[in-house]
């Protein structure tokens, strides 16, 4: 039933992919700097954060910040400023060694010794779609017992890897688990 919604939307529904919706509670739940990359104290922070230890300098090289020991000491003292494109690769660096970091942690708390977590799947927007096309969409609740998918692809920036460990995991919805391949928020706390 997934990837059934190939024009999604035409009727004016709107909504995320639920492997994404799973992400974006993810990157929440693993907090981080709040301070925007943008702002000097944003990029001081994470510069500090990706340079703080020999392995998250390895990590963040990894990740794409690719500048030279010497650019990076000069960022750090305050004599140079990063361009734009390198205030993103900063940004995608610190949220891939984040994810990382944190993602082990992120694991047990949601498995809890296979008890799981229970979560919130809230269906898709179908305030604009005309009465003839609107289906009958109601909030389901689930626990997920076995996040290791979905935490592990997550950790890895694996968009593709998330949507298929989202569709294996909504299976257990029943017969109209392909209703929820995009919705409006998937909610859970670890």
């Amino acid at each position: 039933m997934p990837e059934k919604s190939i024009q999604f939307g035409l009727f004016g529904a709107r909504g995320i992919k639920g492997g994404e919706a799973v992400a974006n509670q993810l990157d929440r739940l693993a907090g981080g700097i709040a301070t925007p990359v943008t702002a000097k104290r944003g990029w001081t922070a994470r510069l500090n954060y990706l340079t703080r230890t020999p392995h998250a300098v390895r990590a963040a090289k990894a990740a794409g910040l690719t500048v030279t020991d010497r650019t990076l000491k000069a960022w750090r003292d305050g004599k140079r400023q990063p361009s734009r494109a390198s205030l993103e690769k900063i940004e995608r660096a610190y949220t891939a060694v984040r994810r990382q970091n944190v993602a082990k942690h992120l694991l047990k708390r949601l498995n809890r010794d296979g008890r799981g977590t229970r979560i919130e799947i809230h269906p898709l927007n179908q305030s604009q779609v005309p009465q003839p096309h609107k289906r009958v969409l109601s909030m389901r609740t689930m626990n997920v017992r076995d996040w290791d998918a979905l935490v592990t692809a997550w950790a890895a920036g694996d968009t593709g890897g998330l949507e298929t460990a989202w569709d294996d995991t909504v299976v257990d919805l029943g017969s109209d688990w392909g209703q929820y391949e995009y919705v409006t928020n998937v909610g859970f706390a670890a």
